[in-house]
């Protein structure tokens, strides 16, 4: 008889990964429900298995085999009540860190709660019988191959992590009588480090380091991430949120989104990923290996492309991998070169959140601080540089567009003698709008808001309601509200409310009145600059900043006609001289 593996993709990830991770030891209880996994298990001479009939007595034979062997056991059960059976065992390993990693095999979770026969629901643990408990369904794409495999990494870390201890997954079957599959698929593991690891080597040629939002890095941060750029031909992929004040950043927003720009080699063979949530939709997935490097050492892998976590600060990590053998700055020079030919080749953007970003981004006051509202005023925003001395700030966390004005208020009552910017779209201020009305409003407050009638993040880019033009108003973008741009309801409002208020709607009118709101001294009154664009300028912009590369004149009637259709182009020749 041939010896071939289940044809359950899940349960192949298992098996491949405790393989990887050198797991050997198994102890299967009897049941249908499991049959895949454990005959998987059983050709593989890899695995040492032993049989108990007994769950209960499973359990505590894993507790006194991994005690003595000081190694991992899995355990295997069917469904029903099985499961239940371990509890005891699990619970005095819980209490002795003993690495039990308990795979219960299970139908759907989907029939739970509906008089399945030997269906039970497994979704709540016991907090002192499992360190971790996770569910791996039923493999039907791509992405559940990854959950898989990020799931059961999690899993197997855990056994070792913080001292050991048991650890439970969930894995659905659905009875499959196949088993053709002569391989195992080739499941990459994940690994975790400490400070008191062996490192694996640094050998990439060209390395990113990716910073999502992050607090402001301290001098001596700054410092040795720098030093780690120079011995290792590395660069800094960070934007406005990022905390970085470095020599090493660079501007990767402007060459990744270009459309019709081959950037491979701009691409790193290594990416080194800190910080949190990042404010832009990065371009780096399954392109390289991805180190990631925080202290909570949890599995964060943004790019599906992670290899290694490093539980330790990113100081003690870049400290690690510094030499002092000179510096190679090769990398640097050609993000460098690259990003300088494009803002060289900067088209004169059209009246726009990004011309107002354009116009405003080197002159803001430095030592000040700036809220970006989500999306469009942050990623606008992203393109341009701001002065190193200037806090930069968005709500990321949540990623929603509510609260950033709150934030922004919360943010200037630290510091009555600094200045506090926020750039925020319609939608986002009026879904904020009562903070200025609170009573510990300061002179020290600057907002900017950008009024195109809408939610325009839904009219540009790739969003899928692009493609169905102006009919995205009327309920995906969220046209018409407020006033429908009423030139009067923020005024009054904000002066009511004891502002100063200051409007544009086209370049000259901007021209004549931003002075005024960037000021760098605390004023007499808080300002309240709103600007007035038009959604297809707001369009025509983002396609010009993202066609660089093009002739602009000679691609107009292509480039709008590809952003809003043949109705909006008689609107357009009005607009664009």
């Amino acid at each position: 008889m041939r010896q071939l593996y289940t044809d359950e993709k899940n349960a192949q990830v298992v098996v491949a990964l405790l393989k990887k991770h050198n797991i050997k030891q198994i102890i299967a209880s009897p049941g249908t429900t499991n049959v895949a996994l454990v005959r998987c298990l059983q050709i593989d001479p890899f695995f040492k298995i032993y049989s108990a009939v007994d769950e209960r007595s499973a359990a505590y034979m894993a507790c006194g085999l991994a005690a003595e062997s000081n190694n991992p056991v899995v355990l295997s059960c069917t469904g029903a009540t099985a499961s239940r059976n371990y509890l005891p065992g699990l619970t005095e390993a819980f209490y002795r860190k003993l690495p039990i990693l308990a795979i219960t095999s299970t139908r759907d979770r989907a029939l739970y709660g509906h008089h399945e026969d030997q269906v039970i629901d497994r979704t709540s643990m016991p907090k002192d019988v499992a360190k971790l408990s996770v569910h791996l369904p039923t493999v039907k794409d791509r992405n559940d191959i990854w959950e898989c495999r990020i799931k059961t990494n999690q899993a197997i870390l855990e056994l070792y992590r913080n001292g050991g201890g048991p650890v439970h997954i969930n894995l659905t079957t659905v009875y499959t009588r196949s088993y053709t599959t002569k391989k195992l698929p080739d499941i990459e593991p994940i690994y975790r480090f400490t400070t008191e690891d062996k490192f694996p080597t640094l050998s990439a040629n060209k390395i990113g380091i990716f910073i999502g939002s992050h607090k402001l890095f301290t001098e001596d941060e700054n410092n040795i991430i720098d030093r780690f750029c120079e011995s290792n031909n590395a660069v800094v992929f960070c934007d406005h949120t990022s905390g970085y004040r470095g020599n090493y950043g660079v501007k990767y927003l402007l060459p990744l989104t270009q459309f019709e720009m081959n950037n491979s080699h701009l691409l790193p063979e290594l990416l080194i990923h800190i910080g949190e949530i990042s404010g832009f939709y990065h371009p780096f997935v399954s392109r390289c290996q991805v180190w990631r490097i925080n202290e909570d050492g949890e599995i964060r892998d943004t790019f599906k492309k992670l290899k290694y976590i490093f539980e330790m600060s990113e100081f003690s990590f870049f400290k690690k991998y510094t030499s002092e053998s000179g510096k190679n700055l090769t990398y640097y020079n050609l993000w460098q070169d690259t990003v300088s030919d494009l803002y060289k080749k900067m088209p004169n953007l059209v009246f726009s959140n990004l011309w107002v970003a354009e116009q405003l981004s080197p002159k803001i006051p430095k030592n000040s601080n700036i809220h970006f509202g989500i999306l469009n005023s942050l990623t606008s925003w992203n393109y341009f540089d701001v002065d190193r001395t200037i806090n930069c700030n968005s709500n990321v966390g949540g990623f929603g567009i509510d609260g950033g004005v709150s934030a922004l208020l919360g943010a200037s009552l630290y510091d009555k003698n600094k200045i506090y910017f926020g750039i925020f779209g319609d939608l986002a201020f009026f879904y904020d709008m009562n903070a200025i009305g609170n009573r510990y409003l300061s002179n020290n407050l600057r907002i900017l808001i950008i009024n195109n009638g809408m939610g325009i993040e839904f009219k540009i880019k790739n969003n899928p309601a692009v493609q169905f033009g102006d009919e995205t108003d009327l309920y995906v973008a969220g046209a018409g509200h407020f006033g429908n741009k009423s030139p009067n309801l923020i005024k009054d409002y904000a002066i009511n409310l004891g502002f100063d208020y200051i409007t544009a709607s086209n370049k000259d009118e901007f021209n004549d009145v931003f002075e005024k709101f960037i000021t760098p001294d605390v004023s007499e009154k808080p300002i309240l600059f709103e600007v007035f664009t038009d959604d297809v300028n707001e369009q025509l912009a983002e396609k010009q900043i993202r066609q660089i590369e093009r002739n602009f004149k000679g691609s107009m009637k292509s480039i709008v006609k590809h952003a809003v259709g043949d109705k909006q182009l008689a609107r357009i020749k009005k607009i664009v001289k």
